[in-house]
C-alpha cells in the first residue's frame, strides 16, 4: 500500500475536524418585543441581558396600544448565532412578552433614530454647521448667537456621520432616541420567532437547541 502523499497547499488537518467556525461570527439583530406596559418590565429585560453578559446596542421602549395596555420594545443586540438564538428564547419565557419578532431574519425592516445635536461655534465654523444640516436634512430647533440645537432622523450611520462632521465645528453634546424599527410591506407581521403561547413540546426543543444540547 503507498503512503498518502499530500499534494502541495493541501491541509494537513483532520477531515473529521468538523468544527463550525461560522458560529463564532459576530452579528448584529433588531428584535421587536410586545410586552406589557406596566412597571418593572424594562427593568427586567435589562437584567436579563447584564445578568447573562447579552450586548444591547440599543433600547427604545414606548406605548404602542392604550387599549390593551401594551409596548413595544426595539432593541439591537450583538452577538453569535447562537447567542442571538438564547436571547430571543429568554426574552420569549418571561411572562409581560407577547411576542418576539427578529426584524433581521424576518424580511426587509425600516429603522430610524432621532438625534439633537448641539454646536456652540462663531464666524465661519457657524456657517458651515447650517450648511452642514442643511445637506443631511436636519432640522434647527433652538438657536442663539453662540449656539444651534439640530433635530436630525435617519439611520444611525447617517446620524454617526453627521455628529462626525460636526465635532471639529463646535459640538458639545449629542443626545439619541436609539433606533425604532418596523417591518416593511403590506404584511403586517409573521408568526413570531418564539412565543410563551408556544406549545411546551415544541419549547422546551427550543430550549435545548438554545443551549446546544441535542
Amino acid at each position: 500500500m503507498n503512503a498518502l502523499i499530500l499534494k502541495k497547499g493541501s491541509s494537513k488537518k483532520s477531515a473529521y475536524n468538523l468544527k463550525n467556525t461560522a458560529s463564532d461570527v459576530l452579528e448584529t439583530h433588531t428584535l421587536a418585543v410586545l410586552v406589557d406596559n406596566e412597571s418593572g418590565v424594562l427593568a427586567r429585560v435589562i437584567g436579563l441581558f447584564s445578568g447573562r453578559g447579552y450586548n444591547i446596542e440599543s433600547l427604545t421602549v414606548a406605548e404602542t396600544n392604550h387599549t390593551d395596555n401594551l409596548s413595544r420594545s426595539t432593541i439591537v443586540t450583538t452577538g453569535t448565532p447562537s447567542v442571538i438564538i438564547q436571547i430571543k428564547a429568554q426574552l420569549a419565557r418571561m411572562v409581560p412578552v407577547h411576542d418576539v419578532h427578529d426584524l433581521t431574519v424576518e424580511g426587509p425592516s425600516v429603522e430610524r433614530e432621532l438625534a439633537m445635536v448641539k454646536v456652540v461655534s462663531s464666524g465661519e465654523s457657524r456657517v458651515e454647521a447650517l450648511r452642514t444640516s442643511e445637506i443631511f436634512r436636519a432640522s434647527v430647533v433652538d438657536t442663539t448667537l453662540e449656539s444651534f440645537v439640530f433635530e436630525l432622523t435617519g439611520t444611525p450611520e447617517k446620524i454617526d456621520a453627521f455628529v462626525e462632521l460636526m465635532t471639529p465645528l463646535g459640538l458639545v453634546d449629542v443626545a439619541r432616541t436609539g433606533v425604532a424599527a418596523i417591518s416593511r410591506g403590506a404584511i403586517v407581521e409573521r408568526r413570531p420567532v418564539y412565543s410563551p403561547l408556544m406549545p411546551p413540546s415544541l419549547a422546551r426543543v427550543e430550549a435545548r437547541a438554545a443551549r446546544g444540547v441535542a
